[in-house]
């Protein structure tokens, strides 16, 4: 059986900021039948995670393309990969059957073909299917891991999350204050404060739009210093949570959106203040700690179950909508996870 598949591709190279004109269309011939001998497994897209970091792919060059086999570049007109989760149509694969749910690389479009590579099947457990784009998934997985084995929290200690009401940073904040830490997060807007600070329980919330100095800004909040300081947004955040770091400080640096968009913004934290209070700076990818993720979601799952964890997802309808939604992102419209829901099961 033969129908037309619609997916989207770049026009050209993004060097800026995206825009929804950037992206295009484009529909053609997509056999759901596998051919015999075949390892193909077909797959119906249902819901797609998008990610800033998408953006590094979009660019004539970004340093990501060549350092990580998940972010090489994406060139215009071809189709683009994503995580999400869909449904399998039909398989040539021995690992997946017909109906099987899967969540791993699918692609912005209405169906995926895949020989299985970053491909699992997926048992849902009861949860709506979103939760594994999202807090059971490689964002879960991204907050659980960079807290806990980057930063390596003790009880007591103070933690900053930027970008708190982001995918990762939301997670970060409920993970850390569960732990028994002092947490303050900040995000873009009025609303956004008082969800954190009513909804998920963070200690303090500033609107970083409304701070004028930023360095002063944290020495309001944390008078005795940062011990742990998740960044997700790069720049002048990043300098100033370093100028504020206690004696071994711990910094896991998850995403710098604030510098994916604006080649000429890089943040330059003060290195005398890294050398001389002994701070541990490191970078990590999710799949750096796949290791972990028994342990991640036993924990999660508990957590959801027992109510200490909220879901923050923030979900739109139609593919058509996937441009706007990821365009979006660097506006700060998103409230917890994006994710489009392409079709339905």
């Amino acid at each position: 059986m033969e129908v037309t598949n619609k997916f989207i591709v770049i026009k050209t190279q993004i060097d800026g900021k995206p825009q929804e004109s950037d992206f295009e269309f484009k529909t053609e011939p997509f056999s759901l039948t596998v051919k015999p001998g075949s390892n193909d497994i077909i797959i119906k897209n249902l819901y797609m995670s998008i990610d800033p970091y998408q953006i590094n792919r979009m660019k004539t060059m970004s340093s990501s393309q060549k350092a990580s086999e998940f972010a090489v570049g994406i060139s215009p007109g071809k189709v683009i990969d994503a995580y999400g989760v869909g449904k399998v149509i039909a398989s040539g694969n021995p690992k997946f059957e017909k109906d099987d749910y899967v969540v791993g690389l699918i692609s912005w479009g209405e169906y995926s073909i895949s020989q299985g590579f970053i491909l699992n099947k997926l048992d849902p457990m009861g949860f709506p299917l979103t939760y594994h784009v999202g807090l059971l998934g490689l964002s879960g997985l991204t907050a659980y891991s960079g807290f806990f084995e980057i930063c390596k929290p003790k009880k007591g200690e103070k933690v900053f999350v930027s970008a708190a009401s982001g995918s990762v940073g939301n997670l970060v904040g409920q993970y850390a204050k569960h732990f028994g830490c002092y947490v303050v997060g900040c995000a873009g807007s009025p609303n956004k404060v008082k969800l954190l600070k009513e909804k998920l329980g963070f200690d303090e919330v500033f609107n970083y739009k409304e701070e004028t100095d930023l360095n002063s800004t944290l020495q309001r909040y944390f008078p005795n210093g940062i011990d742990i300081y998740f960044d997700n947004v790069g720049g002048e955040m990043l300098e100033a949570a370093i100028s504020n770091m206690n004696m071994n400080g711990r910094v896991a640096l998850c995403g710098i959106i604030a510098e994916y968009t604006n080649a000429g913004k890089r943040a330059a934290p003060d290195l005398l203040n890294v050398i001389y209070k002994r701070i541990t700076i490191q970078g990590f990818l999710s799949g750096d700690y796949m290791s972990l993720f028994p342990e991640f979601l036993t924990t999660t799952i508990d957590h959801l179950r027992t109510g200490k964890i909220h879901v923050l997802e923030d979900v739109s309808v139609g593919l058509e909508g996937v441009p706007s939604a990821f365009v979006g992102l660097f506006r700060g419209d998103n409230v917890g996870k994006r994710i489009v829901q392409v079709s339905l099961d």
